[in-house]
């Protein structure tokens, strides 16, 4: 039974990226415990890369946001879940601060082995995704993290689109896999 954290970059309460990973989360949830953790829910201000964290007590950030919340519950995660809707060939802005307020030593105490991926796009490109896939595959590299998978959808603009949509199905069965 592994530790699931889903990182939700949507601030769409109920729209597509979240339908993506309530499926997921309902398959990975038959064997493993399963957090959500939203943007919509916290503010996090983004890195302003000024390394203060390398030398504070705790590596704590100079920020007062939530973020000390989201470093608490990823600290016993052993697998994390970016799902985020594409804007302009990225995660969500919100999303995106989460993930650069990595770049701090506190992440070397965390225990994630395995890191996945689930995105939401409005455009049908063949290429869409390509962007993110590459820092994807980078921080695996890095880290030396193994894939547990990727769902990828196109096409799925307004609130509902991803309804009876298959790759509902195939997150499920990804979820279910682990």
């Amino acid at each position: 039974m592994s530790n699931i954290i889903i990182l939700v970059g949507s601030m769409r309460k109920n729209g597509n990226t979240t339908l993506l990973v309530k499926s997921f989360s309902d398959g990975a949830a038959k064997k493993n415990n399963v957090e959500i953790i939203s943007v919509a829910d916290y503010n996090v201000n983004p890195c302003i890369g000024c390394n203060s964290c390398f030398n504070r007590e705790g590596n704590k950030c100079f920020q007062n946001d939530d973020m000390v919340q989201i470093y608490e519950r990823l600290r016993n995660a052993d697998i994390v879940v970016i799902a985020s809707p594409v804007y302009f060939y990225g995660i969500s802005a919100q999303l995106k601060a989460i993930v650069d307020r990595l770049h701090t030593p506190m992440r070397n105490t965390f225990h994630i082995k395995k890191l996945g991926l689930l995105l939401v796009g409005a455009a049908e490109l063949t290429n869409l995704f390509d962007p993110i896939l590459m820092q994807y595959k980078m921080v695996l590299d890095f880290f030396k993290l193994e894939s547990i998978g990727t769902v990828l959808v196109r096409g799925v603009k307004d609130i509902g689109d991803i309804e009876n949509n298959s790759a509902l199905k195939e997150a499920y069965e990804l979820g279910a896999s682990i």
